[in-house]
């Protein structure tokens, strides 16, 4: 009896153990696509570096987090510069540089606290900002909020508004530009008052998770916006919920902050069922801080996707002038969110599954 038991528990954890290699040989195949490397054939495997590896345990968390802070865990060391290693080996060198592919977003419209902040601008800081990248011609994502808190930095208020006619009539000009929406919780009310632990989503349960995430998309559906992004207000979600996120959409993006709950990872890399995207510094900051390094990942020529995250409240400070000297600087390597959504559906092909 007791033989027939373990011969039934060997062949369940052998299924299980087939199952997780063939999700991660799917993820290996549908990362070589994204980043446009050989697909791995065979035994054959992707450099480590191009693998999405587990979330750390919260101790390494704390301390990777800690190591950013103090720049000495830098995503080009890190990410970057190994990935460009790995394209060389995998293409050659001609073929595997190029021009960068720079992905811009821009957290968030409406700006959280522009309500009672006048130094954001509000309506007239997020047209400014529109105008120094459209002007440009430097496509971009808008993180759009559904119902905006009154009170966003205090988690037990309750006030939300809907968009004004006016930002409602802004969010329909940035349609017509052929931008891409992100959707951005719902209503970027910490549910945490610490400032090292601020969150819309950490804590809720699967239930409460996705009744916030349906009530957003169900408001953005009715001002014509499906969204296929997602970016989580304070860059912050356990990383327990990211597989519902994944269900939801077809990128899950991150920032500083989701070290202390996802830990530190490169990217555009798949993970699970969606790609995951985070951004750090310094491609994660004010314009004048972004553009040096900008100009020298256009000199490595990485010929890859490359995060650039931007705040309307840090540009405005001086009145948008470093953000127009950004957008002239990458315009000419700026892509669209579509084309990348679009690269994202070719992972998709017929020997993972799915339709071409």
């Amino acid at each position: 009896m007791a033989s027939g038991l373990d011969n039934s528990v060997s062949v369940h954890v052998r299924s299980h153990q087939v199952t997780v290699l063939s999700r991660e040989a799917d993820e290996e195949l549908r990362n070589a696509r994204l980043l446009g490397l050989r697909e791995p054939g065979g035994h054959g495997r992707l450099p480590n570096v191009m693998r999405s590896k587990p979330v750390p345990q919260p101790p390494v968390r704390a301390m990777q987090r800690l190591r950013v802070k103090r720049g000495r865990l830098v995503w080009s060391k890190e990410w970057l510069e190994p990935l460009i290693e790995a394209r060389c080996a995998s293409l050659g060198e001609e073929a595997a540089h190029g021009p960068p592919r720079f992905l811009v977003r821009v957290d968030e419209f409406p700006y959280s606290t522009a309500y009672y902040d006048e130094a954001a601008g509000g309506l007239a800081a997020s047209r400014a900002l529109h105008e120094a990248l459209h002007s440009a011609g430097v496509p971009y994502l808008m993180a759009l909020l559904p119902e905006p808190s009154l009170d966003p930095l205090n988690p037990r208020a309750t006030g939300t508004r809907h968009l004004r006619p006016d930002e409602v009539d802004f969010v329909g000009e940035l349609r017509q530009a052929g931008l891409e929406f992100a959707q951005h919780g719902m209503t970027h009310r910490t549910r945490r008052r610490s400032p090292r632990r601020r969150s819309e989503l950490a804590g809720l349960a699967r239930e409460q998770l996705r009744e916030l995430l349906a009530c957003g998309r169900a408001t953005l559906a009715g001002l014509g916006i499906e969204p296929r992004i997602f970016v989580p207000p304070f860059n912050r979600f356990g990383a327990s919920q990211y597989s519902m996120l994944a269900e939801c959409f077809d990128v899950v993006c991150g920032g500083p902050e989701s070290i202390a709950m996802m830990g530190f990872h490169g990217g555009p890399l798949w993970r699970g069922d969606a790609v995951y995207l985070p951004c750090y510094a310094p491609l994660y900051g004010p314009a004048s801080t972004i553009l040096p390094e900008a100009r020298r990942i256009i000199e490595l020529a990485p010929g890859t996707w490359i995060p650039i995250v931007l705040h309307t409240a840090w540009e405005s400070s001086d009145s948008f002038r470093s953000l127009a000297n950004l957008a002239d600087a990458i315009a000419p390597y700026a892509s669209s969110w579509q084309s990348f959504l679009a690269a994202i559906e070719r992972c998709r092909g017929p020997e993972l599954g799915a339709d071409a």
